[in-house]
């Protein structure tokens, strides 16, 4: 089947276009933090002429712990991600956890992500596909690539009975190895085309120890580079990638998260392989 190819925040997305970025802190930590990681994503996205999509959660609301941090809410977070479109001019994604969301997020938002643990929450993917707003939906930890296709089904399918349009992407972030381990299998970003959906890479959630710090998760931060440059020779729509200018101190996925200042450098490398696979469309 072939992949679908549509205007996402005024860029072209395919198989065949070029990598686009959804990148940002795991959670919105503060105003002042998000407008300066915004601040750094949109030079970067000026310099290196890519779509880069602003990301950051409300809500953080799969933890390992209760005491974890979860963030600043529905409303304060969609004020700050607001202000943070305002003054940037970046596209926001956020994701969505309960169907009474939804609505209220989609008219803040330019897209909405659906977190990978409830991939196969039926009122959840109705109600974001039926949004009006374009959807990242990840892949289950627990799932098998070609599951995606049952999920963009269900997804299309009330799309067309609300007679809205369902510009949809599907996300792998890894599958369950054992216990406390993610792998990714290289072999699912070309079976996920089979949705027909342009296919993101998230670099930095594949590279998580899920849990494996107790009351928190850990990860392996070193992998992200290998596995994008992987992902990015398979050749993948977008990267979705969880960055922070000093994720030892973040309050959420610090082990998994690229530092900040380390981002355009390795773009850079991920963009000439991308040039490579796709060949030069600059």
């Amino acid at each position: 089947m072939s992949v679908s190819t549509w205007d996402l925040c005024g860029r072209s997305i395919g198989l065949q276009e070029p990598l686009f970025l959804i990148a940002g802190p795991c959670v919105i930590e503060s105003e002042v933090m998000a407008l300066s990681v915004a601040e750094t994503l949109r030079g970067i996205a000026d310099r290196l002429g890519i779509l880069v999509i602003y990301k950051s959660s409300f809500d953080k609301a799969n933890r390992s712990a209760g005491s974890s941090f979860r963030g600043p809410g529905l409303q304060e977070g969609l004020r700050i991600l607001e202000k943070v479109r305002a003054e940037t001019g970046l596209p926001v994604l956020t994701d969505v956890h309960e169907v009474h969301q939804v609505r209220p997020v989609a008219d803040v938002v330019d897209v909405l992500q659906t977190p990978a643990f409830l991939a196969r929450q039926t009122d959840l993917i109705e109600a974001v596909a039926t949004s009006g707003k374009p959807a990242n939906i990840k892949k289950g930890q627990f799932m098998a690539p070609g599951d995606m296709v049952n999920v963009i089904a269900k997804a299309r399918t009330a799309a067309e009975t609300a007679g809205t349009a369902a510009t949809l992407m599907v996300a792998e972030r890894g599958a369950s190895f054992g216990y406390h381990n993610l792998v990714v299998d290289m072999r699912g970003l070309v079976i996920m085309r089979d949705t027909a959906c342009p296919v993101v890479f998230d670099a930095t959630h594949s590279v998580q120890l899920p849990g494996g710090n107790g009351t928190s998760s850990g990860g392996q931060r070193e992998f992200v580079p290998v596995l994008s440059r992987a992902a990015v020779a398979v050749g993948v729509s977008g990267l979705f990638m969880e960055t922070h200018p000093d994720p030892a101190q973040a309050k959420s996925d610090g082990p998994n998260a690229w530092p900040l200042d380390q981002l355009e450098s390795l773009l850079v490398s991920l963009l000439a392989i991308d040039r490579t696979v796709k060949g030069d469309r600059r």
